[in-house]
């Protein structure tokens, strides 16, 4: 990838140029040091022409139809005049960036449609490597002027958490008339829920979407809610007839004017973005770590001597930790 100036990346995104929109997102991307040198200026740059987007993580139980519902849901934004980007965190399948490549080819309409922007994830190799191309890739939209940012977990596990952790509202997406309702989705990822809604309520489908609603509604009575301003609603929705889509929308207008009237939005996001950082820092020590000349030299021999039982895990532990507190840091 030729590398460009920094104003060419800015001044394209802030112009909403599709082409240099896509370049800014394929350089951030880029595990090549001066590549990643240069998409911190960008988005540096960028970073006061972000945040103003509603940020809105959908998950789902397999089988709830997520693409389908992305798509129907997508389109009465965009319907509205809204500019949607479409987003996916999936650290499962990093080679072909997750199963949306194919969603892509399904969501026939969004995927044509001027007002909507596209994106798989990219490889990463590891969930917090999709995460951090994910956030940034979802400023870079905002910076182009998208004010609807839909982040889908396309893995499972702790995929949920780290878009709960990067968005303003996450909604799940549930089924009914599959056995038991409360299996398939972890209490963890109900507790991160900001809206529950049974999908599929169409047909003669509808009458256990309402059962099955009335069984989240007392199962998230016994959750803490993720806000104490607010109380998580379960809602209905057909992806296929389209009802019930306004009525999740006004639901997240809703959510962001309570937590925006008590200021608890700029202080979920300023906290997301600190746990962000530590994050990357985390991630940054570890890939040293991994790389550095004497820990790949001194590693086996100590895995050796805890394989064979010569010494605990907990000592193997403590002597690499050891070389870690003794290690020069101008040592390069």
């Amino acid at each position: 990838m030729q590398n460009k100036g920094i104003d060419y990346y800015v001044q394209g995104v802030i112009g909403r140029n599709r082409l240099v929109m896509a370049k800014t997102i394929t350089l951030i991307e880029s595990i090549l040091p001066e590549h990643q040198e240069l998409a911190r200026q960008v988005m540096d740059a960028l970073l006061p022409h972000t945040g103003k987007a509603v940020r809105l993580g959908v998950t789902g139980v397999p089988g709830a139809g997520k693409s389908t519902f992305i798509e129907s849901f997508g389109m009465l934004l965009t319907g509205k005049g809204h500019r949607v980007a479409v987003l996916a965190v999936d650290p499962s399948s990093p080679r072909t960036g997750g199963s949306i490549l194919a969603d892509k080819t399904r969501m026939e309409k969004l995927s044509v449609n001027e007002q909507a922007f596209i994106r798989p994830s990219p490889s990463g190799g590891t969930l917090g490597g999709v995460a951090r191309k994910t956030r940034e890739t979802m400023m870079i939209c905002e910076a182009a002027g998208y004010d609807v940012i839909l982040v889908e977990t396309v893995g499972v596990g702790q995929s949920e958490v780290a878009v709960a952790s990067m968005v303003d509202f996450f909604l799940v997406l549930m089924i009914a008339g599959a056995g038991d309702e409360l299996q398939g989705i972890k209490k963890g990822v109900l507790e991160l829920a900001d809206a529950i809604t049974v999908n599929k309520a169409d047909g003669d489908n509808v009458e256990r979407a309402r059962l099955a609603r009335a069984q989240y509604e007392t199962a998230m009575h016994l959750l803490s809610p993720p806000s104490p301003d607010w109380s998580t609603p379960v809602l209905m929705c057909s992806s296929l007839t389209g009802s019930g889509l306004e009525e999740i929308w006004e639901t997240v207008l809703k959510h962001r004017k309570i937590l925006d009237g008590k200021g608890e939005l700029e202080r979920k996001r300023s906290e997301q973005a600190r746990l962000w950082m530590w994050a990357l820092v985390k991630e940054g020590l570890e890939d040293w770590f991994s790389k550095n000349a004497q820990v790949v030299n001194l590693l086996p021999l100590i895995e050796k001597e805890v394989v064979s039982g010569k010494i605990t895990a907990t000592s193997g532990a403590a002597r690499i930790l050891s070389f870690l507190r003794n290690y020069d840091l101008t040592v390069t």
